[in-house]
């Protein structure tokens, strides 16, 4: 064998790549003066593609399988290149091996608060974050639009980009949705499906695609949280006089378990004691109780239906009287009266009936 034929010899047969590190995009096919031999294979995994480049114009694309690199698999590529020194001469061309898998496990937050207009609560601050993972849906535009003459792109070299433009998507898709704060958590798939549809018209000039989207998590800031957990508190609560019995009792309890028992507590638990009954006390609804009538105003009971009503103040009586519920023979009572008597035999009363004409005489 002479020299020329073991040196053209050594030439790369096999053209491949394999992923080692599992965040590379795209990797470009490295061979001194990019020379592969005419002839040479050509093996693409799954998740992979691969595209040959000459002279900075992209030529063909290979999708997954093995390939034995000739005139028939490359008709782009060899009329480009014109195979002016033959067909088993090396050619020149930048193979790029684009990995079409799905990158996962990419994490999204909100960098600042987004404001919105809650119907509860009014002005609001949320914060949301998630997970998100793409890949490379046209092997072509994204070696135009981002790759370029780069011999290896990463995940890192683009993820604060898309992450940018899905959280701008995000707090548009959000003050668009109107969804109370509260009722958040019941809506984020549909919030990430929806999500997903906007980010993809964003990422699809450049090749990429969001495969999926995860919102983890739509938080209020932290007071607000607080503010909320003491409410709920409240409500746990439920009725606060059998709470605060049921505290006392507790109290009870571990007093008992002291060294002095229920005595060394002293005076001190006493007062404790009477403290929480006065305020449970102070703290039940009063809602029952109907204030005193004021000074000076004359009340009634009337019998109207054959049922005791009232009392009534005047005024209540003569709206009473005008819509004919009370008439001149209806029986009244009084605190000092000694018996129920019809309501013309009261001095009181009569002025009431002025403008009230008498029955029809039979």
């Amino acid at each position: 064998m002479g020299l020329w034929d073991k040196l053209t010899g050594e030439l790369v047969d096999i053209v491949e790549w394999l992923d080692q590190d599992r965040d590379t995009i795209v990797k470009r096919f490295e061979r001194y003066n990019n020379q592969i031999k005419y002839g040479a294979q050509l093996i693409v995994r799954e998740g992979q593609m691969a595209a040959f480049v000459n002279e900075g114009q992209l030529a063909d694309v290979f999708n997954p399988g093995t390939y034995t690199l000739e005139t028939r698999n490359i008709p782009i590529l060899s009329t480009l290149q014109g195979w002016k020194y033959g067909f088993n001469s090396p050619f020149k061309a930048e193979v790029y091996f684009v990995s079409t898998r799905v990158f996962t496990d990419r994490k999204w937050g909100t960098k600042n608060p987004i404001m919105l207009r809650d119907p509860e609560f009014g002005p609001t601050r949320l914060r949301a974050f998630g997970t998100f993972a793409i890949r490379v849906s046209d092997v072509p535009t994204f070696i135009r639009q981002l790759v370029s003459t780069d011999n290896r792109f990463t995940i890192d070299e683009i993820g604060d980009q898309l992450r940018d433009m899905l959280i701008a998507r995000f707090a548009d898709a959000l003050g668009e949705a109107k969804i109370p704060a509260l009722d958040l958590a019941a809506h984020q798939d549909e919030i990430g499906k929806v999500l997903i549809g906007r980010v993809n018209e964003d990422f699809k000039p450049m090749g990429i695609e969001v495969a999926s989207l995860v919102v983890e998590n739509i938080s209020l800031p932290p007071e607000v949280e607080a503010a909320m957990d003491k409410r709920t508190s409240m409500g746990v609560i439920g009725n606060l006089d059998q709470y605060m019995k049921y505290q006392s009792a507790e109290a009870i309890t571990k007093a008992a378990e002291n060294p002095g028992g229920i005595a060394g507590v002293g005076a001190g638990f006493g007062v404790g004691v009477n403290i929480a009954n006065q305020m449970g006390a102070a703290m039940q609804p009063q809602a029952n109780q109907a204030p005193p009538p004021l000074p000076g105003m004359v009340q009634f009971h009337v019998a109207i239906a054959n049922q005791q009503q009232g009392p009534f103040d005047m005024a209540t009586l003569q709206q009473k009287v005008t819509a004919g519920q009370v008439t001149r023979q209806s029986l009244v009572w009084k605190t000092g009266m000694p018996q129920w008597m019809p309501a013309e035999q009261v001095t009181e009363l009569k002025p009431l009936f002025d403008n009230v004409p008498p029955p029809l005489p039979q």
